[in-house]
């Protein structure tokens, strides 16, 4: 800490601080800047292996020269690991990755360990400032000022610079599996994006294991968290994952995850620089992040974590002021209390002597779809509700009162069902329609006597209005939580129409809003000019982009929303069982990574149109592509052969028979850092064991095995075998079929002059990833 010296004592602890976080933010743009300046830094690549782990490491190397007096001492150890595991979905990983981690810890040394973690590799053709150079770049200034504390920590702290999680996580897997500190490792944050800059959210923890998020909610300068995230989340419902699965997973830890959500339009794309994070964005993380880990080595909780494990957290930041965190099983109670409160007021009314017998511009222009769609919404509900007011409430006789009444106890209903929904499912997010239900319950019967008296009277209106403050608020900060993770999102989705999904969740956010204010509808002398408004809103916005006037991509250096595609220059050859070529092929592998296909790059692009659309290949190991893909999003334009100066050398070592009537293979291949393994057995055979993880097979998709393998320099030569039990009757194409793909993702072997060329006739509102990759298949 930087101590200001003069006559004005009063100040100095406002001065130091400030000075302190002026260096901190100083220091994290040099690094941000730094780790950056490389360029894209793919596992394997110089970039990532040599020239991204020299500049951490000479880093580490000062702030341990410079901490060396101090009660505290660093030891780094850059760990190489190799293994293979299970992952998600059937896949098999299988890698030799870089990590560098760095134990900070009282010279006495600590038998407990917190962990904090980042990862300095990125997507191919992506800088990845956000994603997620800015967490290892705060990581680094935050080592550097628990380092020089003045005073002994009570236990150590791992800072795990990882350099494999794009590669699904591998480096962490790596270090918690086997990494002798990762037995000491209590607890762990996790530093992530989605997006590029703004806030960091918390939006996993545990699992169960709530002291963490009340250290959170005790020593984060800039809250910023959310339960419902969680929950979103880890039902999949975005298509992201991030370090958390594997230490939780792995290594049976608790932990906090936290991301940058802002402007996911430009997550993984070549527009994740640094000057697109905000000076802000690294001081409220670092702030968080240094307060939170100082917090916890000084905690009791982290000596045995395991004690303190009992049950999930409610947790949600009220407009990033304060946190409010409870156990779930608390949650359960309160809303319980609600749900029969409410229902007992809604009995106590039904039968009250009064009531008997009464009766794709969704992308660039997310604003012109809240409109459109919203207006429609609005509109649609309340001209419904008008005309019931106005023809079937006056031929009956029934007062606008009283249909005003029925509707505010319909809307408590339903969220009251919703409630004791959520409630019963377990899910903490229940605490939403709790407080939904809460608050206009107790602002009705509070304002009961006062809307008998005068109805909708101006006093009436302010006060139920400000009962519904808080509750609306909040949700309204959701919705928007929502929007802003799950819009850029369907950029990346190719299988939902992003017009409907928006349009769907404006009208139902729009239903949930308007639920406790539709009596008003019943209660006001006129809705024309409402209705007028919202229709004139909702016409013209139809009109203008009926014509076209919103295009869903731009360039804009200020705002961009690029369209995505992945371009691959592929050779893919097929080998007979004989081990001759029985065919060969070559071309531009275009994958769309949004709904809209090629429609809009048709047009620049004539070449790529439908009638080069290429579906998936049933008797070819994962539909015959070299990589992820899907039947009506892929475009196969033909194009020259490619020879990369590293190409794959594939070889069966040893074919034999077991005594268990199998039949073992034995391979060694050598290629680049990014390699997949697909097997198919024919009808008839199965897999019975294989050389990787555990040594028992896992499907993917219930159609194919697939091992995803990673190296970063100098990597041997990759040995597997496996086992397969032979059909009864083995057919004209053998018993299985083995396809290697692999992918050049950085170096001289990633371009080809074909593929640049296609490159610079992509409009400038694209971002096309582009490599070079081959496909090759034996059958044995």
């Amino acid at each position: 800490m930087l101590v200001l010296m003069g006559p004005c004592t009063w100040i100095w602890p406002y001065l130091s601080i400030f000075a302190d976080s002026l260096y901190a933010l100083s220091g994290t743009r040099k690094h941000l800047e730094r780790i950056t300046s490389v360029g894209p830094r793919p596992v394997g690549s110089r970039e990532n292996e040599v020239l991204t782990v020299n500049f951490l490491l000479e880093q580490i190397e000062h702030i341990k020269t410079i901490s060396a007096s101090g009660p505290n001492s660093v030891t780094v150890d850059v760990q190489r690991p190799t293994g293979s595991y299970k992952f998600l979905g059937g896949i098999t990983s299988y890698c030799k990755v870089s990590n560098i981690a760095v134990r900070l810890e009282p010279k006495a040394g600590a038998q407990h360990l917190m962990l904090a973690n980042c990862h300095f590799d990125t997507v191919a053709n992506s800088p990845g400032a956000s994603d997620d150079a800015v967490s290892c770049a705060v990581m680094l200034e935050v080592l550097h000022s628990l380092a020089n504390l003045s005073t002994p920590l009570r236990h150590g702290v791992v800072f795990l610079f990882n350099g494999a999680e794009e590669t699904m996580q591998q480096a962490s897997h790596g270090f918690i599996t086997q990494h002798p500190w990762a037995k000491q490792v209590r607890a762990f944050i996790n530093l992530e994006a989605v997006g590029v800059g703004g806030k960091e959210l918390v939006f996993q923890t545990g699992p169960e294991n709530p002291w963490l998020i009340q250290a959170y909610k005790h020593a984060a300068k800039h809250p910023f968290a959310s339960v419902v995230g969680q929950e979103i989340f880890q039902r999949r419902l975005i298509p992201s994952d991030t370090d958390f699965r594997i230490y939780r997973d792995f290594g049976n830890i608790p932990g906090i995850d936290l991301a940058f959500i802002e402007n996911g339009f430009i997550y993984h794309t070549k527009y994740d620089t640094p000057d697109r994070i905000l000076t802000d964005s690294i001081q409220r993380a670092g702030d968080n992040i240094l307060a939170v880990l100082k917090h916890l080595v000084m905690s009791e909780e982290l000596a045995d974590s395991s004690e303190y494990r009992h049950g999930n957290t409610v947790f949600f930041d009220l407009l990033g002021m304060v946190v409010v965190a409870y156990p779930a099983h608390v949650g359960t109670i309160i809303n319980y209390i609600t749900a029969i409160a409410t229902f007992l007021y809604l009995f106590k009314k039904c039968f009250h002597p009064s009531n008997m017998g009464k009766g794709s511009q969704e992308y660039n222009h997310f604003y012109t779809c809240m409109f459109m769609y919203g207006s429609a919404a609005t509109g649609m509900m309340v001209l419904f509700h008008t005309l019931y007011k106005n023809l079937y409430g006056v031929r009956c006789g029934v007062r606008h009162l009283e249909v005003g009444e029925l509707y505010f106890d319909v809307s408590l209903l339903l969220w009251c069902g919703a409630l004791v929904y959520f409630t019963a499912h377990s899910l903490c997010s229940a605490y939403v329609p709790m407080l939904m239900v809460a608050f206009p319950l107790a602002t009705k019967l509070l304002l009961a006597r006062e809307f008998k008296l005068r109805g909708a009277s101006v006093k009436y209106s302010v006060l139920y209005q400000l009962g519904l403050a808080l509750p609306y608020v909040h949700f309204m900060s959701l919705i928007w939580l929502v929007f802003e993770i799950f819009t850029p999102t369907l950029g990346r989705i190719n299988t939902y129409p992003p017009d409907v999904v928006l349009a769907t969740i404006v009208t139902f956010t729009t239903l949930f809003f308007s639920s406790f204010f539709l009596h008003f509808i019943y209660l006001a002398r006129s809705t024309k000019w409402l209705l007028a408004g919202l229709g004139t809103v909702f016409t013209v916005l139809l009109l203008l982009v009926s014509c076209g006037m919103f295009f869903p991509y731009t360039a804009d250096p200020s705002g961009p929303r690029p369209k995505r595609v992945s371009i691959q220059h592929t050779t893919r050859i097929v080998h007979g069982l004989d081990g001759q070529v029985e065919s060969r092929d070559s071309g531009l592998w275009i994958n769309s990574c949004d709904y809209t296909g090629m429609q809009h790059i048709t047009p620049i692009i004539p070449e790529i149109n439908d009638t080069i659309k290429t579906n998936c290949q049933e008797d070819r190991p994962f539909c015959g592509f070299p990589w992820f893909g899907s039947d009506k999003n892929n475009w196969y334009l033909p194009a020259p052969e490619v020879f990369p100066k590293s190409p794959v050398e594939f070889q069966l070592l040893s074919k034999e028979e077991t005594k268990w009537g199998t039949v073992r293979l034995t391979f060694e291949v050598k290629g680049p850092s990014h390699m997949s393994l697909y097997l198919m057995p024919h009808r008839g055979a199965s897999l019975s064991s294989w050389w990787f993880g555990d040594g028992t097979p896992q499907l993917y998709l219930a159609r194919e095995y697939f091992i995803f393998y990673t190296h970063g320099l100098d990597a041997p030569a990759w040995n597997f075998w496996f086992q397969i039990q032979p059909p009864n009757e083995e057919g004209p194409e053998g018993m299985i079929s083995v396809a290697i793909s692999s992918h050049y993702y950085f170096g001289e072997d990633q371009r080809t002059v074909q593929l640049d060329d296609m490159l610079q006739r992509f409009p400038k509102w694209a971002f096309p990833s582009s490599w070079v990759s081959t496909y090759h298949m034996y059958r044995y």
